[in-house]
């Protein structure tokens, strides 16, 4: 897997889930208002897509209650390409978006930094 910088504001979910659950979790309620407890019930739609205890992982690392879930479509974009092989047409057909604006994201996440030390 090529090493991908977890953005901040999404690190609080990839730390307890990992990347692929945090991704699947992210593709579920990005851009939408959820509730995460503690103690969930079987009936709950995190519990139904991520399962019981990452569930309980995400509440604890987190705080339970509820919140805005970002969408946090350019890094999954960026993981996709280069940890899963996709092609940006592909990416855009999983992340509901355009091809042009999958590579925007891909062209704007990669480092145009030279290298001072030539390491």
């Amino acid at each position: 897997m090529a090493e991908i910088r977890v953005p901040a504001h999404l690190q609080r979910y990839v730390t307890p889930l990992g990347i692929e659950t945090a991704i699947t979790f992210l593709m579920a309620f990005g851009g939408s208002y959820i509730y995460v407890s503690e103690h969930p019930q079987d009936r709950s739609d995190v519990v139904n897509v991520i399962g019981r205890e990452a569930t309980i992982a995400l509440a604890k690392h987190i705080g339970a209650g509820g919140f805005m879930c970002p969408t946090g479509k350019p890094f999954i974009a960026a993981h996709l390409k280069y940890n899963k092989g996709l092609n940006a047409n592909e990416i855009a057909r999983q992340l509901h978006t355009t091809h042009v604006t999958v590579r925007k994201w891909l062209k704007s996440a990669e480092c145009s930094q030279l290298d001072l030390f030539g390491t």
